[in-house]
């Protein structure tokens, strides 16, 4: 691979052809997670890196920041937060703190005009994310990400998705481009559970206190367990449902045409039933 395609400025995703991609790939996948940061810092468009301060997340800030130190930068890469409104008190708390500790910009987004449990429960009733899962995940992550990546005209961003999560993630690429245009970066895919936290242990990178009980893979409150299965650390997550994934990575094309509809068929049994009462 000729190395000015290694380190071509990416001006949007319409410049990773398939074949652009596929090579890149292959020369990202020789490179330590760090390098690869480096090599997106340099070379992708508008970047922010998105997370809910997991422990891949916080690997990823904690290099960056080391990264920003050695080029005598402020922190180079922009956080996006979806607060949906039921992380547990220490994500909240552990958010500040990374704030704090890696001087770090944070963009925080919520359900579109709901900056509350309440008022959110008060539109859309509750336990929506037992009633209607798709709609929840549509309301307090797709949406929001998208209102995010819109406002801020991201281009590019950083997970914290690794192949050895399993389910979805077990064949994910280091760079990828969704049905939406969005670039995606997963400098950590080809890392396992132990390399992350023990890179946590030795960097003193912050983690979430809930770790320490036993949780692997932390979400909304009333979705996350300590894992039930020791080998796949998100067996935790939708604990006796077949899901993978909150909606952040599938279609959002999908997701907001099956809200739509749901939105929809929910007013026009409404009407019905203020006919009805009338």
């Amino acid at each position: 691979m000729p190395a000015s395609t290694k380190n071509i400025k990416i001006e949007s995703s319409t410049d990773l052809t398939p074949e652009t991609l596929k090579h890149l790939n292959e020369y990202l996948a020789t490179l330590e997670p760090k390098d690869i940061l480096e090599w997106a810092i340099n070379c992708l468009p508008n970047l922010y890196q998105t997370t809910a301060f997991g422990l891949t997340g916080l690997v990823t800030l904690d290099m960056i920041n080391k990264i920003s130190l050695d080029r005598a930068q402020p922190h180079l890469v922009p956080l996006i937060f979806l607060d949906t409104l039921y992380h547990f008190k220490e994500t909240l708390d552990l958010a500040q703190r990374c704030v704090s500790t890696y001087n770090v910009p944070l963009k925080v987004y919520k359900p579109f005009n709901t900056d509350t449990v309440d008022a959110f429960e008060a539109e859309y009733g509750h336990k929506l994310w037992e009633t209607d899962e798709d709609s929840y995940d549509y309301l307090v992550k797709v949406e929001p990400a998208r209102r995010a990546y819109e406002e801020l005209n991201v281009r590019s961003v950083i997970t914290g998705r690794r192949r050895s999560q399993k389910g979805a993630r077990e064949a994910i690429p280091i760079l990828e481009v969704d049905d939406t245009g969005l670039i995606k970066l997963n400098p950590l895919a080809y890392w396992d559970f132990q390399q992350v936290w023990s890179y946590i242990r030795a960097n003193e990178v912050p983690y979430n206190a809930l770790v320490d009980q036993g949780y692997r893979s932390i979400g909304d409150w009333h979705s996350t367990k300590a894992p039930v299965n020791g080998d796949d650390e998100r067996s935790g997550r939708w604990v006796g449902k077949q899901k993978t994934e909150c909606g952040l990575h599938k279609d959002y094309f999908k997701m907001r045409a099956a809200f739509m509809a749901a939105k929809k068929k929910k007013e026009a049994q409404q009407f019905q039933q203020n006919i009805v009462a009338a």
